[in-house]
């Protein structure tokens, strides 16, 4: 099949499958490690209880990591490989020649935690109940070019496609797998918005364990997991007990690490990298401070515009907004130099657009000229505002101000009765909403410039779960936000930036943007077959989104800084290329405590 591939042990996007079938374990992980100890840590990002089981639904918080830990899936992705999977539930793989549809051979040996086998019919239920009303609208957003799963056999499924797209066996593949008997009581299944505290039954290297309801929970290791000696799981998933505590504050989050509350956590403040992990116990080496290389596309990361609020329609405004933040002041004052400054969506990869639109991008952008402003085609793809802190610019703060004046007063926002007023009199007000209160040190110095315009700004700190729940209904005005980069971005931007979730509670589209030329370009994102298609899709769209300034670009590292107990843990000498580092310490490490003298022999020493 031209610009596809497909083997009976694999699936790769664009061909390129680097493991054989038969072969018998990643190459980042060492095989030999032993099982058993325990670590503890913290949700990375997140500062908040929760108060349900049930992951696949949008009203509530489910405990972090519940989805990788207790859910297994029909293929398994690697670090190393970010358009490839190999056969997990599925031990046979097998893409029909028109690309129309994907069929998987469920492994014989598959078995949820209840001891029943995995069966072609608990995919489809799966498959059904994510797709349902009932759970959580990304779902159906994610799965929408899927048109049915049709059951072949007790353990044949094949799910059939709207139109060939080389990336809907790899998004199938992903499917969390529950069994039929999840939710089922006296023969009648509950809805699957009424599944709160239902443990969940499914086949993962994992199990719900002890749990203090909100506080902490532990995810104990199934000694019997039916995968455990898969090459897709060799040397994987070794700790016998992975617990969360949860911490609503950040500073007491750091003290509590400190004093051997928990074992390992992420840091994602320069500051306190550079000034808060200290003390004795670094100086003494029982904890380690480590900046881990990667090779990942960098994460997205912005203050977005709720677009669906009348002050953020017109662009001029957005434009002149995003003028008044100071990234380089903020990087030498607050940052410690530690950032680079995102510039498009697809940061740090070759997806992001340069200069002006070459021939791969006009072939794609020519046909929606009419929908598209001329700024597209005749200048060079947005940059945002450089002080002259930095080296190539010869603009000052208030340069930039003086520009944000203009493009307010042509869009009809004019400062009188000691506010920036449009004509009906209306007070241009901006608030910002925040969970753990870091953004603080942020918006205020921005905040000072925004009022230098005569807009009036609120920065307000609420707990995560209300956040969340006025993101689901849309109920802010601007929100920092980040998205984790891909190495080939595809349906998951359907969600973000396509029209159909602009308006669903709950949807990936925070935005709210509702663009036909936008659309478009997704089509082409989504129908690409090969590499170049995929990088000249994704630039034209990088390209269009940046001239429509729906953000306030902020800043992305390309290290991973974490920290551990020295003492606990041993890990591989090689890191992978791609990878998150809560995922690589929770699959990829393993306890000192049992370290045996094999295992030993692949230890990294030290950071």
């Amino acid at each position: 099949m031209t610009g596809h591939a497909w083997a009976a042990h694999a699936y790769a996007q664009f061909g390129d499958i680097r493991y054989p079938a038969g072969f018998a374990h990643f190459s980042y992980v060492n095989p030999a490690a032993p099982k058993g100890g325990e670590i503890v840590l913290v949700p990375p990002t997140r500062q908040s209880n929760f108060d349900k089981y049930n992951p696949f639904t949008l009203k509530g918080s489910a405990p972090p990591a519940m989805l990788g830990m207790v859910f297994d899936t029909l293929l398994a992705g690697n670090m190393d490989e970010p358009t490839t999977a190999y056969g997990l539930l599925a031990s046979d793989i097998q893409v029909a020649p028109d690309r129309m549809s994907v069929t998987f051979l469920i492994h014989p040996r598959a078995r949820f935690h209840n001891g029943d086998p995995v069966l072609a019919a608990d995919v489809r239920h799966s498959f059904e109940r994510l797709v349902s009303p009932q759970a959580a609208p990304q779902y159906r957003t994610y799965f929408g070019e899927v048109k049915a799963a049709t059951v072949l056999g007790e353990r044949s499924i094949r799910f059939d496609f709207v139109r060939p797209n080389s990336e809907l066996p790899l998004i199938v593949g992903g499917l969390p797998v529950f069994s039929h008997k999840w939710g089922l009581q006296g023969g009648t299944h509950k809805p699957l918005d009424q599944m709160v505290m239902d443990i969940p039954i499914a086949s993962g290297p994992y199990r719900i364990g002890p749990v203090q309801f909100g506080k902490d929970i532990t995810y104990v290791r199934d000694p019997a997991y039916w995968a455990k000696d898969l090459n897709v799981r060799k040397g994987l998933f070794n700790f016998d007990r992975i617990t969360y505590k949860i911490y609503k504050d950040s500073t007491a989050q750091l003290e509590a690490f400190k004093a051997g509350e928990f074992d390992y956590m992420q840091s994602f403040v320069a500051r306190e990298w550079a000034r808060a992990y200290t003390g004795r116990a670094f100086e003494r080496g029982e904890l380690i401070k480590a900046e881990l290389p990667h090779g990942n596309a960098g994460d997205f990361q912005g203050f977005l515009f709720n677009l669906r609020r009348d002050k953020f329609k017109d662009v001029r405004v957005r434009q002149a907004i995003a003028l008044a933040m100071d990234f380089e002041w903020l990087n030498r004052q607050l940052f410690y130099n530690a950032y680079s400054r995102v510039r498009g969506y697809f940061v740090a990869s070759d997806f992001e657009a340069k200069g002006r639109p070459g021939p791969e991008e006009l072939a794609l952008l020519t046909p929606l000229r009419a929908r598209l402003p001329a700024a597209v085609f005749d200048q060079a793809v947005p940059q945002p505002p450089q002080t002259e802190l930095a080296a190539d610019s010869g603009h000052t703060l208030r340069d930039h101000l003086r520009q944000a004046r203009d493009l307010l007063q042509d869009a009809g926002w004019s400062y009188r009765d000691g506010a920036l007023r449009n004509a009906s009199g209306e007070a241009l007000a901006i608030e910002f909403l925040d969970n753990s209160g870091s953004m603080g040190r942020v918006v205020t110095p921005f905040a000072k410039n925004l009022e230098k315009l005569g807009i009036q700004v609120q920065y307000k700190v609420i707990d995560f779960a209300l956040l969340q729940k006025r993101m689901d209904v849309f109920d802010f005005d601007i929100i920092s936000n980040r998205s984790v980069g891909s190495e080939a971005p595809g349906s998951e931007l359907l969600e973000r930036f396509g029209s159909k979730s602009a308006n669903v509670e709950g949807s990936g589209n925070v935005l709210g943007l509702k663009d036909p030329a936008v659309d478009a370009l997704l089509d082409k994102v989504v129908s690409a077959t090969t590499r170049p298609e995929l990088v000249a899709s994704l630039r034209a769209l990088d390209r269009v989104l940046r001239h429509g300034h729906y953000v306030v670009p902020h800043w992305y590292g390309a290290v991973h800084r974490v920290s551990w107990r020295a003492a606990a843990f041993a890990r591989p000498a090689n890191l992978p290329r791609y990878y998150q580092p809560e995922a690589l310490v929770t699959m990829v490490w393993w306890s000192r405590s049992v370290d045996g003298a094999t295992a030993a022999t692949a230890v990294k020493k030290g950071p």
